[in-house]
């Protein structure tokens, strides 16, 4: 079992006194600025965009330029997108590293396929909540409990731990436990996810609402049984909280019968191949360097994919459901 971690294990103590400069502002960035700030610390904000400056300002911090913000504290939390990060890094945070100093990553994609490797004399770290800026945030209302990916890639000061757990804490990433994982797993399973797992559930989605359409279901029930009632969601919910099988007995008893009678007919070996060469691809770097070339290049594949995607009929009859159930529930 990996090392696991809980509020209980940090001990705040160990930053007193430090600013925390926090590199880039968007939804990650301002969530932990504020749970920083919540927990008595004195982030420092450095900014990546315009926007980002307004957005700063407006919640009571000064806005700085990456590499102002960068020097004011020892500590540098990476909060800016994968593909961004290494850019801004090379330009504006690596060139005043000092001893012991702290890149505290918060994905561990740009370390692990080697975007960015920390220089052997600072503390490299990795906080890697499992949720957004906003169930981060929510930590600290009690209103959510987000797990997440921790550790210690490189520890040259000798208190990497500590002030890695003090931070996590302090941030409210260690509120509903954290693990620790390798930044590369790390990025390798986040990859996997998006890569392989979403595209099969969305693909199995899709086609059995084209399949309902096709045979005469109406395209608003057909999507309501699917996905937008909630019923599905709630089923995972179940699982994250109690686990799959857990899941499957809170539907009625048919449901149970049909789940467990049915689910051999979906072991398919072609299914399987594909989920093994997704992971190779990811494990492999293939993934890392294909989103970096396109990126590099003004992301016109990206652009054309979401083109052709919004372009089926299959949305427009989706987005009526919606509109739809908006009605129904008077919104």
């Amino acid at each position: 079992m990996p090392a696991h971690y809980t509020d209980s294990d940090a001990d705040p103590a160990v930053l007193d006194g430090q600013r925390i400069a926090i590199v880039g502002y968007g939804p990650l960035g301002r969530a932990f600025a504020l749970n920083l700030y919540d927990s008595g610390l004195n982030p420092v904000i450095g900014v990546a965009h315009p926007d980002e400056e307004g957005r700063a300002a407006a919640d009571g911090f000064e806005p700085l330029s990456i590499a102002e913000a960068a020097q004011l504290s020892p500590f540098k939390v990476l909060t800016l997108p994968d593909e961004q990060l290494a850019e801004r890094y090379f330009a504006q945070v690596a060139p005043g590293l000092q001893v012991d100093d702290t890149l505290v990553f918060t994905s561990g994609y740009c370390m692990a396929f080697g975007f960015i490797e920390p220089p052997p004399f600072v503390d490299a770290i990795m906080i890697a909540p499992r949720t957004d800026g906003d169930g981060l945030r929510a930590a600290y209302t009690g209103a959510e409990a987000p797990l997440s990916f921790i550790a210690v890639e490189q520890d040259s000061s000798g208190r990497a731990w500590p002030h890695l757990l003090a931070l996590a804490r302090m941030g409210g990433a260690l509120r509903g436990g954290a693990l620790e994982l390798p930044a590369r797993q790390e990025a390798e399973l986040r990859l996997f996810v998006q890569g392989a797992v979403l595209p099969a559930l969305t693909h199995v989605l899709t086609n059995a609402a084209e399949l309902l359409i096709r045979e005469g279901y109406p395209p608003e029930a057909a999507f309501i049984s699917l996905y937008t009632s909630g019923e599905l969601g709630k089923l995972l919910s179940t699982a994250a909280a109690s686990g799959i099988l857990a899941g499957v007995r809170a539907l009625p008893t048919t449901g149970q019968y049909l789940f467990l009678a049915r689910s051999d007919r979906f072991q398919d070996t072609k299914l399987a191949r594909i989920l093994e060469t997704s992971l190779e691809e990811v494990r492999g770097g293939k993934v890392a360097q294909e989103w970096a070339a396109e990126h590099a290049n003004g992301s016109p594949r990206l652009a054309a994919l979401w083109g052709r995607r919004a372009a089926q009929t299959l949305w427009r009859h989706e987005e009526a459901a919606l509109a739809l159930l908006r009605l129904m529930r008077g919104e």
